[in-house]
Order: structure tokens, then C-alpha cells, then sequence
């Protein structure tokens, strides 16, 4: 079986801003959870028999403990905002198996995911819907796969490898290094993306470095691979015969009907339901 697993916060993110481009800053009061709705089941329709989605039902996690520059909330939209909850109990009444992330983050509720998925022998491969790099640290092979919907760009190791210069499991080193922006910390001074990849190749995970590659920014560069490891222990599910899709449950159709658009309860309901 294939196993399709979806950021549903990027998917909010991605819906929400591609309305603006239209609706002349008027923002419908759940247009991107009706655009996701709308992506997940293009997904069924094109075959996809199991899959889940992770959400970030607060955007804070134990990272900001660690790090007091690491993301928040603070700067979302409050019209963007109202949308995150409204997202997951629709897509759990549309029947798709949700993983609402509180201590952790979304990208940790999908790597536990892929990690549970791809330790099943029936699983024939695990796709991410998701172009963030941290999730480059899951791609093993061909057989745990990142995908970018935007650039329709599928990611095995040889792509990772291609983009960053490492190969898939030192992503969170090669980060710790150069930093993320999108996370809020900084990477080390003076340690750009060629240099980082050139010093990962030469001695391994940052753990490996001798001591006067870093000198006095090695706690802080170990600190920072932390906040880029995505946790992979997260009990999300038993078996994954629990992310195959039966369709929609029959609180989906008030649930359609309060996000104003009838459209997705007639698809749901035309969706095939098709063996793993």
C-alpha cells in the first residue's frame, strides 16, 4: 500500500494566501478549510487509499522552551487563526485520520507518522506532502519520499542529497549549521550552506566535529540540531490500517453545510472507497 501523510498547517497556509489573490481581501470564514477538504479528496479520488494529516493545534511546542526565538503564533491572521481548530473536526468527519499536534508540531506528527508507516512490511511506500526542509530528515531512500505540490517535485535521497549536499538523516545538522529563518534560530556564524555540507561530509553528525571546528558555539549548534530533530516517537496510531479512508462519517454533511460550499459532501460521497 502507499501511504500519503499531509501537512494540514502548511495546507491552511497555502489555501488561505492563495484565496487573497482573489478574494479582493474579503476572507471567507473557512475558504481554506473548504480548499483543503478539497485538496485531501482530489488526493482519494486519484487513488490514495490511506492517509492521515498532522495539524499544529497550537503553534507553540517544547521547542520554545528551549529556544526563546523559536516560532509562535504571534503575527498569524485572526481570520486565518479561526481556521485551524474548524480544519481538524472536519477532516476527521470527512473521515481521514487527524493528528492534532500540541506539545509537538506538526512536522513531528509526520515524521512519527512516516516512521510508523514505513516500519509496516505491507507498505510499499510513504509519501510527505510537504515541502518543508525539516521533513527532508524522514526521506529514506525511495521508499519514505518527500513531495512539494507546488513544484510537483518528489524528493527520494538522491533529491536531498542534490539539494542540500548531506544526505537525509544529517538535515538536522546541516540546519543546526546554517540556521532556519522560518524557526526562528540562527545556524552558526560564518557557516553557510557549502561549508556545512563540506564539514558534515568530512566528520559526520555535529556530535562527531572535533572541538575546534565549532570552539565555542558547539553547545549552541548542538542546542540548535535539537530544535531541527522532528521527533518520530509519537504514538499517532497501532496499525496503519487505521489511515485507510471509508468514507466520509455522517457529521460530514452539517459540517459542509456550515462551511457554506455543498460541493464536498457531493464529492465525498461520489469519492471511491478502494482497497488497499
Amino acid at each position: 500500500m502507499l501511504v500519503h501523510l499531509v501537512d494540514g498547517t502548511y495546507e491552511l497556509f497555502r489555501h488561505f494566501y492563495g484565496l487573497r489573490r482573489f478574494n479582493k481581501g474579503i476572507d471567507k470564514p473557512f475558504g481554506a478549510v473548504a480548499g483543503v477538504l478539497h485538496t485531501v479528496l482530489q488526493m482519494i479520488e486519484e487513488g490514495a487509499t490511506h492517509l492521515g494529516v498532522a495539524t499544529d493545534h497550537v503553534i507553540e511546542s517544547f521547542r520554545n522552551e528551549l529556544w526563546p526565538g523559536y516560532k509562535t503564533g504571534a503575527g498569524i491572521e485572526p481570520a486565518l487563526w479561526a481556521q485551524f481548530h474548524p480544519l481538524e473536526d472536519a477532516l476527521r468527519a470527512l473521515g481521514v485520520a487527524t493528528w492534532a499536534m500540541t506539545d509537538l508540531e506538526a512536522d513531528d506528527g509526520l515524521a512519527s507518522a512516516a516512521h510508523l508507516a514505513a516500519a509496516d512490511a505491507r507498505t510499499q511506500q510513504v509519501c510527505i506532502w510537504s515541502p518543508d526542509k525539516d521533513l527532508a530528515q524522514c526521506v529514506r531512500g525511495d521508499r519514505v519520499v518527500q513531495v512539494d505540490r507546488r513544484s510537483k517535485e518528489v524528493r527520494t535521497s538522491k533529491e536531498v542529497r542534490a539539494k542540500f549536499g548531506i544526505d537525509p538523516p544529517f538535515v538536522p545538522d546541516f540546519l543546526a549549521l546554517v540556521g532556519d529563518s522560518a524557526d526562528g534560530y540562527p545556524g552558526i556564524p560564518g557557516i553557510g550552506k557549502v561549508g556545512a555540507a563540506r564539514l558534515i561530509n568530512l566528520h559526520g553528525p555535529l556530535e562527531s566535529f572535533p572541538a575546534a571546528v565549532l570552539g565555542e558555539h558547539r553547545e549552541l549548534a548542538l542546542l540548535f540540531k535539537r530544535l531541527a530533530t522532528l521527533r518520530t516517537d509519537a504514538p499517532l496510531f497501532a496499525s496503519t490500517e487505521e489511515l485507510r479512508w471509508t468514507g466520509p462519517a455522517a457529521a460530514f454533511a452539517s459540517v459542509t453545510a456550515r462551511l457554506g460550499d455543498p460541493r464536498l459532501l457531493a464529492r465525498s460521497q461520489r469519492a471511491p472507497v478502494l482497497p488497499g
